[in-house]
């Protein structure tokens, strides 16, 4: 979740929410990240994502940046939109996964910008209609024509034929089905939320309709914010009699879970920062071995200059200070001299220079 800055509105009408979904659409696609649920509320918005190849931070790092410069540009305006960094918390998936669907879809019927669920069918800038096939998927990259269904019935091929003459002619298993095979990764998503529900269309997007409605009284859920045990059932401590108080509370408002998820994630967190931690070098070294490497001196690196041997030499800097040695793209900013934003380009350069786990070693050996 990411706000405007002081409150302010991210979202001034529908150009800038349409915008704000294309590019979506398309980060989405390259970095194969699957978005279950999302709502753009006038000041903020909301994303439920399950990362794939790509580290969350990257997709993020896309998503929040390009927009500023779009809007800033349409709305003559100057400075980031977005109130600090986005705000993220990871979610254990069963039994979060659906629960989370539901509470941010219901996002726009909480801020009244729809009055009740009937119009909430059909609003537009939330994930809700889509996935009922009432609109076109915004999320598709490749969108079908307007006024077509964003779920198009031959795409769901797990689903199980819902008519009999579907069934004198069932279609091919999904495993056998190459139009299956390129089904973009959005749609695919929206099929799992579906197949959660039911084994045919019609059965699955009313019985997801009811689980929505059934949620509407159910108001603001700080339950669902991140936390432990405790957190995770409501405030309610009766099922958590005879378990140890080490575990029960055991929370992180980042993590939404049980006491052992919370456990389990912040462990392989320590790990993960202990082993980019264990052999690193200051960043002033660093920077002196590169340069040595390239033959730069380091008043032009840390200069204006533009040509392709600083350009490479800041590339190589960034991603191993940042993806190897653990340090924070701020710090590489300052020791560069250069915006926050520069840094996230030079890693995203990088990772194409080193593209193999070997040429980072053989690399890392020469400096």
């Amino acid at each position: 979740m990411a706000r405007g800055i002081e409150r302010r509105e991210l979202f001034r009408d529908d150009k800038d929410r349409q915008s704000f979904l294309d590019r979506l659409a398309i980060i989405l696609e390259e970095t194969q990240t699957q978005c279950y649920a999302w709502a753009l509320i006038p000041n903020h918005f909301h994303l439920l994502l399950r990362t794939g190849p790509t580290l969350l931070s990257k997709v993020m790092r896309r998503r929040m940046t390009g927009p500023a410069v779009t809007f800033n540009k349409r709305h003559k305006r100057s400075g980031h939109p977005f109130q600090n960094r986005y705000k993220s918390v990871i979610c254990e998936e069963n039994p979060y996964l659906l629960e989370i669907i539901r509470y941010i879809h219901l996002n726009p019927l909480r801020a009244k910008l729809v009055q009740d669920l009937n119009q909430l069918d059909k609003y537009p800038w939330t994930g809700h209609s889509a996935i009922l096939g009432h609109r076109q998927n915004p999320l598709l990259h490749t969108a079908p024509a307007k006024g077509g269904s964003s779920v198009k019935d031959g795409l769901f091929f797990q689903f199980r034929p819902e008519t009999e003459k579907d069934n004198k002619n069932p279609q091919k298993p999904c495993h056998q089905c190459n139009p299956c095979q390129k089904m973009p990764l959005t749609e695919k998503t929206i099929e799992d939320v579906l197949l959660h529900f039911g084994e045919t269309k019609k059965v699955a997007r009313r019985r997801y309709r009811q689980f929505v409605k059934n949620g509407i009284d159910q108001g603001k859920r700080p339950e669902l914010q991140g936390g432990g045990l405790v957190r995770s059932a409501g405030g309610n401590k009766s099922g958590l009699l005879g378990r140890k108080r080490e575990e029960s509370e055991k929370g992180d408002a980042r993590i939404l879970g049980s006491g052992v998820f919370v456990e389990d994630i912040l462990q392989e967190s320590n790990e993960l920062y202990e082993m980019k931690t264990r052999n690193r070098i200051s960043l002033d070294d660093l920077i002196l071995k590169v340069s040595t490497n390239v033959d730069l001196d380091m008043e032009d690196l840390k200069s204006s200059k533009r040509n392709r041997k600083v350009s490479y030499a800041r590339a190589v800097i960034s991603y191993l200070a940042v993806n190897q040695f653990g340090w924070n793209a701020s710090d590489v900013a300052r020791k560069l001299r250069i915006s926050g934003m520069g840094v996230g380009k030079c890693v995203d350069r990088g990772k194409k220079i080193f593209d193999k786990p070997e040429i980072i070693k053989e690399y890392l050996t020469q400096i």
